[in-house]
């Protein structure tokens, strides 16, 4: 059996199609989500003030304009592991405060919270490697596009 070393792995350049999809995908609740808030602002207000963020139009619009902003750089390629790091810092930060499954009694409820909650850390991890993979290939300059 061969093992395949990551530098030994085939480079983005070739199949841009799929890293670009792959991509998208990762991106794609923090495209959906804002979009939602967007035509639904009185509910993201409503989610806002849910999560005790005061004022909540304030964070409502920042997490709209943040979310939509770095799924952008991240699928242009510009800056692209800064971006995915500020998603991976948020999805942790938004994954503390939305899903405290620990809190909650045993039962359904808790079980739902706690598989978003690893799901989210799973996100983490994605896009950590999407920022890792990024500065390996191109560099902190961010010059480089990586789609």
């Amino acid at each position: 059996m061969t093992s395949i070393r990551f530098s030994e792995a085939p480079r983005t350049s070739r199949t841009p199609a799929l890293h670009f999809l792959a991509l998208l995908a990762l991106c794609s609740a923090y495209i959906q989500g804002p979009l939602l808030k967007i035509f639904d602002f009185p509910g993201a207000l409503a989610e806002m003030e849910h999560f005790g963020l005061q004022p909540a139009p304030f964070f409502a619009v920042g997490v709209i304009v943040f979310e939509l902003s770095t799924s952008a750089l991240i699928l242009a390629g510009i800056y692209r592991w800064a971006a995915a790091l500020a998603l991976a810092v948020f999805t942790l930060a938004a994954t503390f405060i939305a899903l405290r499954f620990w809190e909650l009694p045993p039962g359904m409820e808790r079980s739902m919270a706690m598989n978003g909650f690893f799901e989210h850390v799973g996100l983490v991890g994605a896009f950590t490697l999407v920022a890792w993979h990024d500065l390996r290939e191109h560099g902190a300059s961010g010059k480089g596009r990586t789609s």
